[in-house]
């Protein structure tokens, strides 16, 4: 199992990238149904992801709604594969 790279610090800039994990919502959302593959490609794209965006504003929390909102198109994306 590959843990999650969350540090619990929460808040995604105008992006959706978490400035805490640097995952983006998708990412974040999809962790916990994601194989194996897929979080060790997350992974290897963090490092670049800081580099590139460096120590950015969390300029807001993800909320419940955009939470939910996520999870509704990555379940529906699945189901259509």
């Amino acid at each position: 199992m590959i843990q999650s790279p969350c540090v619990a610090k929460c808040g995604v800039n105008e992006d959706d990238i978490c400035m805490g994990c640097y995952r983006n919502i998708d990412e974040i959302v999809g962790w916990s149904k994601a194989d194996n593959a897929f979080k060790a490609e997350v992974w290897k794209q963090i490092p670049a992801r800081k580099a590139a965006l460096g120590k950015g504003e969390n300029s807001q929390k993800i909320s419940r709604d955009k939470w939910q909102e996520v999870a509704a198109r990555l379940e529906s994306d699945t189901a259509e594969a």
